[in-house]
């Protein structure tokens, strides 16, 4: 009987013995031995049919084609129209008995708009921030072209990423990830490239976590202690007047105006000054902030699981409207104040074309990244048939959302009395403590970074130390050192370099190099050229690609 299951082009390997197939929870469709029996066949609490003759033929062919190899070779394994859908496999029991299988549950499938909003929610993040700054930072209309040309681009690429593990012939690639890929093409070079570049994206994204939660925390203590001191501000900040104030924290950026206020002076309207300075030396935005977040930050990453965190994720899309309705609420009150200057820069404005742009090119890079993780997004979509045009309208509504955030910020703000080169990278700067619309903001970004950071560090420990120990978990102190080393990279640029816009940028620029440009690029023209379809239009825009990423990467150190 043990000949009988023996491959016939293999006497090395042996088909797993039919005790394993008791289990109906799990079940490869096609390294197993699936029967199917149509579902009239079956009686849930009545005695069970013998199987039909048309059920009887199509394991007899199931099993032929088991027969003809082993479970691990896919080039012979039973063709899909052999097998049965999912839901309608069954286990054959050799008393003519079928059990059905239980783990596949086509209702776990998302219709297309749950698939578009997880899109949108999964690569709306910190990058939203520095939209209009990084507008600023290119010139109005440059900006915004800048944005639409960046937005197609990604789009474009995260598209070749999507359909790579589909044109890989005689191998299964259901469970593939872009890293799979990139392994499958350039070897053990391409997964560990794209493991360091994916760590880039990461970590970066953790950098800025650290630095943000730093500033919303340092603000949102600010607002509590002004508000139970009555400690005004409103004299000592460069800004304007009025109920909806603008300020410039660092007035001197103006090249045009000679300020005298370069420093910040809290002014308290009574009490003792001296309560004031001790707040101001134990609640430091860069000194001592950072350092505050280990004690509870640090705990939270050497959890083993991140279920727990997973859970408020929704606090991610809260926080996203939240900001739109701030941004049009502030919007309305402030009024737009344009001018246009296509080449000079006046008092108040900045020109429409600035050589700076490439500082919004690399933060844009981040801001529409999600390569790495698009194939498994979109593999939960019910119509596989719609990914691309349901990825496409969900880059539309992330590029339309970051277009609305930064001409809404940049256009309302108040030039003159400001300066337009006063937007800051994280534009809540840009408005005072005591702001309570603001102050709201602040405090749900700062409970949903908390919520994220864990997230974001169970990534990083699963995908390092998978490829290096084999074990998501190989140990608790492997698992603390990575941990510091992530911490102390935050609590350094916190403390020393708190500027989230250069941040974003070069991580941006980096990881985008490889991930977004350079592999999918390649693997798109090896692929064409082994079909033998490849055409020089076609290589010569792939190959204009990768020089534009890695123009985009050395354009950040020039800047």
């Amino acid at each position: 009987m043990e000949d009988d299951y023996r491959p016939l082009l293999s006497s090395e390997q042996t088909v797993e013995s039919y005790s394993h197939k008791g289990s109906t929870d799990s079940l490869d469709v096609k390294a197993k031995r699936p029967f199917h029996v149509e579902p009239r066949n079956i009686v849930d609490d009545e005695p069970q049919e013998r199987v039909t003759a048309e059920a009887a033929i199509l394991n007899s062919r199931v099993h032929y084609y088991g027969r003809l190899t082993g479970s691990s070779d896919r080039l012979l394994s039973p063709p899909n129209h052999v097998i049965p859908r999912p839901e309608e496999i069954y286990i054959y029991s050799p008393l003519g008995t079928a059990f059905k299988v239980t783990g596949s549950d086509p209702s776990s499938k998302n219709p297309s708009i749950i698939t578009i909003f997880a899109i949108w929610n999964t690569m709306m993040g910190t990058s939203i921030l520095s939209i209009p700054w990084g507008i600023k930072q290119a010139g109005f209309t440059l900006g915004i072209l800048i944005l639409i040309f960046v937005g197609l681009l990604m789009l474009y690429c995260c598209y070749v990423v999507l359909k790579s593990p589909k044109a890989i012939p005689y191998v299964d690639t259901s469970d593939w990830e872009f890293p799979d890929v990139c392994r499958y093409y350039f070897g053990k070079f391409g997964q560990w490239s794209s493991l360091v570049f994916s760590m880039v994206s990461l970590i970066g994204a953790m950098v800025v976590y650290w630095v943000l939660m730093s500033n919303f925390l340092y603000n949102t203590g600010q607002f509590i202690y002004n508000y139970a001191h009555n400690v005004n501000m409103s004299d000592s900040q460069f800004g304007t007047n009025g109920s909806d104030r603008v300020i410039c924290p660092y007035p001197n950026t103006d090249p045009g105006r000679n300020h005298t206020t370069t420093t910040l002076i809290f002014s308290n309207s009574g009490n003792d000054t001296s309560d004031t300075g001790s707040f101001e030396h134990w609640w430091s935005k860069t000194n001592t902030i950072p350092f505050y977040l280990i004690i509870l930050l640090l705990p939270l990453l050497c959890f083993r699981s991140a279920s727990f965190f997973a859970r408020f994720t929704f606090l991610g899309t809260i926080s996203v409207v939240y900001l739109i309705a701030l941004v049009t609420v502030k919007a309305v009150r402030l009024g737009f104040h344009l001018e246009f200057h296509w080449i000079d820069t006046t008092q108040f404005y900045v020109p429409e074309f600035r050589l700076l742009f490439p500082q919004l090119t690399g933060v844009l890079t981040l801001a529409f990244f999600i390569h790495n993780c698009v194939i498994t997004l979109m593999k939960s979509n019910k119509n596989q048939e719609n990914n691309v045009r349901d990825l496409s309208v969900a880059y539309l509504l992330v590029g339309l959302t970051y277009l609305y955030v930064g001409v809404l910020i940049f256009a309302a703000f108040p030039s003159p009395p400001l300066f337009k080169d006063c937007i800051e990278p994280n534009f809540l700067d840009n408005f005072p403590s005591s702001d309570v619309m603001v102050f709201v903001a602040r405090t749900f970004l700062l409970f949903q970074m908390i919520t994220v950071y864990p997230l974001l560090g169970y990534l990083v420990r699963v995908q390092m130390m998978g490829q290096i120990f084999g074990n998501h978990y190989p140990s608790f102190f492997h698992v603390l050192f990575l941990n510091l080393v992530i911490v102390a990279a935050g609590v350094l640029m916190a403390k020393y370099y708190p500027n989230i816009g250069s941040i974003i940028r070069f991580s941006g620029a980096t990881c985008g190099l490889a991930l977004v440009f350079v592999f999918p690029a390649l693997i798109h023209m090896i692929s064409l050229k082994r079909q033998g379809t490849l055409r020089w239009p076609s290589a010569l825009f792939h190959s204009f690609l990768i020089l534009l990423g890695l123009a985009n990467l050395l354009a950040q150190f020039f800047m």
